[in-house]
């Protein structure tokens, strides 16, 4: 059990824990601005004067790249029956989805650095007259904020010391949070877990089991995923792992596998092929699904009577564990009994704890990302 709401199965490996209390010690004594966003202590640079000005009749679009939207798409399509509003989300450069509208919309216009390609490409050909505008972005001068200045809209100061991928709880994830209608302070759990034992164990034990398959040559962690509302959750996740984790010639491939789709695809792979992976299994329980018609079900499939697509996947899910144990396939399992933003909120402190912790074991700083610099660079010198 990770929380309450979250049971956890751990990898099945025999392993020394040597190393235990000293990632437990890092994690208690951690001291950073990241760290501290997971908490309710983290002051917000917004307030409810920052959003007064928004028309509450438009619908909502978030305009950014990377870390500056995955959060916030991670927490709507999660969280999205408890959201009464509409938000569109613009994290690509599409040359055909990306077309001026007719409609108005209040954006959120988010860019750590301000110089963001495609955000202004973006932002330049999406932004109306009479559209109302936030921007996120640092407080010094930049493109998108020197935009802001230019069309008299608010500017949220994002915090300098966090990176996009690990903003999901700072003002960047937490603002459009708070624009549907969530509350900010449900998702920061972070100083009741690192109190739970359970949390902590769970935490400690799968970063030790996770070396232990890096060291033996598994550096492919796909994300077996059965809940469709979640793929977001682990492309921000994706985002995460890879970007913090890939450097000096070393790193973890984080893949994502959304099912039961892929059961008709890639699963061959993941069962016969090459033995490099391991694999989170990843399923939220739902209380009310479509249920099968009995009528219209043939005797060769009574097994089907009276279920729900729910059960089915939940079958599926149970499946792949029972089949990954008898080939000894490494796989943790996750099971979420609630969807709520302790829930989500745990998750992202689960994970982004995870990924800080690996980093130091590898010895690897997990805040930068020197590589994805040289790309910006050379884009800018062939324009």
């Amino acid at each position: 059990m990770l929380t309450k709401n979250i049971n956890l199965k751990k990898f099945r490996i025999k392993k020394k824990n040597l190393i235990k209390k000293k990632f437990l010690n890092f994690v208690l004594n951690e001291k950073n601005h990241v760290i501290y966003s997971l908490s309710r202590s983290y002051k917000d640079s917004f307030n409810k004067k920052n959003i007064k000005h928004l028309n509450k009749k438009l619908d909502y679009r978030i305009i950014g790249m990377g870390g500056s939207t995955l959060g916030a798409q991670a927490i709507y399509d999660f969280l999205k029956k408890k959201i009464k509003k509409n938000f569109k989300f613009v994290y690509n450069l599409n040359i055909y989805k990306n077309k001026k509208s007719k409609i108005n919309f209040n954006n959120l216009i988010i860019s750590k650095s301000g110089n963001t390609i495609e955000t202004i490409a973006n932002a330049n050909i999406l932004i109306k007259k009479n559209d109302k505008n936030i921007f996120i972005t640092e407080n010094k001068i930049n493109h998108l904020y020197l935009l802001a200045e230019k069309l008299k809209a608010k500017i949220i100061h994002h915090n300098n010391f966090i990176g996009g991928r690990y903003s999901v709880l700072s003002e960047v994830g937490m603002l459009p949070a708070e624009l549907m209608g969530l509350s900010a302070n449900n998702f920061r759990n972070y100083n009741n877990l690192i109190k739970n034992k359970y949390f902590l164990n769970n935490l400690v034990s799968n970063v030790c089991s996770t070396l232990y398959l890096v060291k033996k040559k598994k550096f492919n962690s796909i994300i077996i995923n059965y809940d469709e509302k979640s793929n977001n959750l682990f492309n921000w996740y994706q985002q995460l792992i890879a970007e913090s984790l890939g450097k000096k010639s070393k790193g973890i491939l984080p893949v994502v596998s959304s099912m039961p789709k892929d059961n008709h695809s890639v699963m061959q792979l993941f069962l016969d092929g090459f033995k490099n992976n391991f694999f989170t299994i990843f399923y939220v329980k739902e209380n009310k699904s479509f249920k099968i018609n009995n009528q219209k079900i043939l005797s060769s499939h009574p097994y089907l009577k009276n279920k729900n697509l729910d059960q089915i996947i939940y079958a599926q899910k149970k499946a792949t564990e029972n089949v990954f144990k008898k080939q000894n396939i490494p796989f943790r399992s996750f099971e979420v009994r609630k969807r709520d933003e302790k829930t989500l909120g745990s998750l992202f402190t689960f994970f982004i704890l995870e990924t800080i912790l690996l980093g130091n074991a590898l010895n690897l700083n997990p805040y930068d990302q020197p590589a994805v610099e040289l790309i910006k660079k050379e884009t800018k010198k062939l324009l």
